[in-house]
Parts: structure tokens; sequence; C-alpha cells
């Protein structure tokens, strides 16, 4: 039974629910304290490290894109109190998504012949893009994850690649604002070692997240063991979260005896 998602994304990034709706959305899932962590942005009406809104604990926090010079990592940071150091610093990321974003749905609409009703703007990211490519009547994509596959991932001819912080700029930041900090989804990275090899400097890593597919190196667990093996190491806190970008939440989470022993930090 999932007591946290620690894991919440809302329309402040990419997601679709608006803080406001959250809780309901929470008391649906039966999840009881919910993380909000949008994409390199604070969210201005949690005005402190936790709170409660209509019933349900709501935890401020962030996710925040950072450069580890072997592949990009994404950091979690739970319980904000904001610095002028990282407001500065997402106010600049934000710029650079704006730019980003333009770039991107500029090459989406060349590559297509069609014009996205889509504006750049700051929290805008390809999620929205790939959206409105789906939207658009004069396109034959069905599923926003095709047109990650075609156009706007990694490889895409349509991607455009973001300015971010080095991991330790990142790392620090975050640690001068933040109860707790760890790393996300480590399973996600091309090199899911050398990814949990940076939580020596971290409080805590996602050990529940909702992987969609086959990932890490251990074919019997998925790399759950690997994940395990540093919470050991590093004497971290484990963490977990469904990265929910929708309405659905608790898919993944904590039970309340861990997100108490996270809570006691925040």
């Amino acid at each position: 039974m999932v007591y946290a998602d620690l894991h919440v994304h809302t329309q402040r990034s990419d997601g679709t629910l608006t803080l406001d709706e959250v809780p309901a959305a929470a008391r649906e899932a039966g999840v009881s304290a919910v993380a909000v962590t949008d994409h390199d942005r604070l969210h201005p009406a949690l005005d402190a490290p936790v709170t409660e809104r209509d019933g349900v604990e709501v935890v401020a926090g962030i996710e925040l894109r950072v450069d580890a010079g072997d592949q990009r990592l994404d950091l979690l940071g739970y319980g904000v109190t904001p610095t002028e150091e990282l407001r500065a610093e997402t106010e600049r990321i934000q710029r650079d998504r704006v730019a980003r974003g333009r770039a991107i749905i500029e090459n989406v609409e060349a590559e297509l012949g069609v014009s996205l009703d889509l504006e750049p703007r700051e929290g805008l990211g390809r999620p929205h893009v790939a959206r409105a490519v789906v939207a658009h009547p004069d396109t034959d994509y069905d599923a926003p994850d095709a047109v990650f596959a075609d156009l706007i991932g990694n490889d895409g001819p349509c991607f455009v690649a973001r300015d971010v912080p080095d991991f330790a700029f990142g790392a620090d930041l975050l640690a001068d604002a933040c109860g707790v900090v760890g790393l996300a989804h480590p399973l996600r990275y091309p090199d899911p070692e050398a990814a949990l090899a940076r939580c020596e400097s971290l409080d805590a890593v996602e050990l529940h997240y909702p992987y969609d597919r086959p990932v890490g190196r251990d074919a019997d667990d998925g790399g759950r063991a690997l994940v395990e093996a540093a919470i050991e190491e590093y004497d971290l806190l484990p963490a977990g979260g469904s990265d929910a970008h929708g309405r659905e939440l608790g898919k993944d989470g904590l039970d309340e005896a861990a997100y108490a022993d996270l809570r006691a930090r925040l």
C-alpha cells in the first residue's frame, strides 16, 4: 500500500494537475502524502517545506536536471526552503527552457509541415510538444510516446539539448535549500552504476519507481539489487514515487514507516 507518493508533477511544469487538484487525486489513490517535484521549478503556492492541503500532506519539492559529465541525471529535493541562489538558478533554467522550447517547436513544425497550437513559455517541456502533435488534426500520431520515438527523443531529428547545471553545483544548491536530496529513478540512466555512485554525496535514492520496461543489469530483479546495494553502502534513505504527470497517483511510493523516516529529515 502506497502511503506517500514523493514524485508528482503539476501544470507548473509538464503535469496535467493543478496544485489544487493534487489532494483529490491523492485521496482517490489512497495516498496520504505527496511531494510536488516539478521540473527545475519551485511552486510559489507551497510556502513551507511541508504543508497540509485538504487533508493531504504536501511536501514542497523540485526535480533538477544536472550534468554528471558522463550522463545527465535528475536530482529530487524534498522539503524546500528556497534560497536566493536556488531561485536564481531556476529562473536561469526557465529562460533556457523558453528558448529551447521555441527551437523544438520550430523543428517539429518544419519536420511535419504543420503549425502547432503551442507557444514557448516557462515550464514548457517536451511532453507539451508531444501532446500538441497528437492533438493536431493533420498529423498521424496517436500517442506522445510515438512523437518522442520519431521526433523529439534524445536522438530524434527535432531534439534540442538543454543547458543544465553540473552535478556538484546542482547538488549543493539543493543541499542548501532542502531537507533531503536524492537521485531520481536510478535505473533509467544509460549507466545505472555510475549514477548510483553519485549517491555518495546525497541523502536518498528512489528505490520505488514504476519502471515500465526491463532496466538495469540484474536480469532477476530489473536492477533493484543495485539500488539496494547503494542504499546500504552510502546509508541512504529509500525514496519513491509514481513520477505522475497525469491524474493517477500512487502507482509507486513509500509505505508509512519509510515515509516517517524521510519525513523526520524535512
